[in-house]
């Protein structure tokens, strides 16, 4: 029996961290950017201290040092995949029954290069949960994260058609609720994408801070999704109203059905001339001119543009094609 169960637990973590996942990519009205201005974790693993500065932009081993151009009242496609640099739609986006909705957030910043996140930041999509009538329990309703996986990892995104013009950082969010019967045991997924906005307006949407955008105890977050549902408050604010829903359970529509890796270039973002090094910040990770990945970070792997120079002390593995570490 004992060895049973070892081998049990054993099975269930490998098949929990195969599950784990991050937002790596971003399409603008259809044009692929790829990871270009995304802040890339440093791993594929959640967020578990809710009141951790890490909850803004997650833990980043480099900043990019360009921004993507994004228009006010275009729409950007987030995109998330298990491994850095994978993008094939054969594997869900995000596994092993991790069912919970999806948020996206924008906070204005001076520079989204040296941004911290520590401004205020306000909700401008949801995709959160819907009864399934032929289902049982809320892990067979329709989820955010479902949407996710039907679209190879796309969601369609609308960005506001009067918010100011200039820099932000969008932040998107999937929180899976497998574990989060008790306090704690969401596990929130998220990453940032710099941009610049033009063609905006002057509106000044309602913001909250992160963290605290979110408790343990509120009852999105700590949630029973194993037994039967008969409704669901997602966690955060609402969404702003130049913001955008989606209905859980719909179909792939725009980009999230349309767009496809390889069926048009990347676009190349070409970084600033600058003369100075931004220092790391919270949820912002290290600087990019001479940087340096700490020891466990990532430093390469097909489709990483991140920093590759590890730490003095430790070196950089080939862990497999996607991802590469500093041990």
């Amino acid at each position: 029996m004992k060895s049973f169960t070892a081998t049990a637990l054993a099975a269930l973590l490998a098949q929990q961290a195969a599950a784990h996942s991050t937002f790596q990519q971003l399409w603008v009205d259809g044009t692929d950017f790829g990871s270009q201005c995304a802040r890339l974790p440093q791993s594929n693993s959640p967020i578990t201290n809710y009141n951790s500065n890490d909850m803004r932009c997650n833990i980043i081993g480099t900043r990019p040092q360009v921004k993507c151009p994004v228009r006010a009242g275009g729409t950007v496609t987030v995109e998330m995949h298990a491994q850095n640099g994978d993008r094939s739609c054969s594997q869900e986006a995000i596994g092993g029954a991790h069912h919970g909705p999806v948020s996206v957030y924008l906070t204005k910043v001076s520079d989204a290069l040296t941004a911290d996140g520590s401004t205020g930041w306000f909700k401008i999509f949801d995709d959160g949960w819907r009864k399934n009538p032929s289902g049982r329990v809320g892990d067979d309703d329709f989820w955010g994260t479902k949407d996710l996986n039907a679209c190879c990892g796309k969601m369609n995104v609308k960005i506001p058609s009067d918010i100011p013009s200039g820099d932000y950082l969008l932040r998107a969010e999937a929180i899976a609720l497998h574990a989060a019967g008790g306090a704690g045991g969401a596990q929130p997924y998220m990453t940032c994408y710099q941009i610049t906005v033009s063609g905006g307006g002057s509106a000044s949407p309602p913001t909250v801070s992160i963290p605290g955008h979110f408790k343990a105890s509120d009852p999105g977050v700590q949630v029973n999704i194993h037994g039967a549902m008969t409704n669901y408050v997602i966690p955060g604010p609402p969404v702003y109203a130049g913001g955008s829903t989606k209905v859980a359970g719909s179909a792939c529509s725009g980009c999230e059905a349309t767009c496809a890796v390889g069926s048009s270039p990347t676009t190349s973002l070409t970084p600033p001339v600058s003369t100075s090094t931004p220092a790391p910040g919270n949820g912002g990770g290290g600087s990019p001119g001479g940087c340096t990945v700490q020891k466990y970070g990532q430093c390469g792997g097909q489709g990483y543009t991140g920093c590759t120079t590890c730490a003095a002390g430790s070196t950089c593995n080939t862990t497999n094609q996607w991802y590469h570490q500093c041990v």
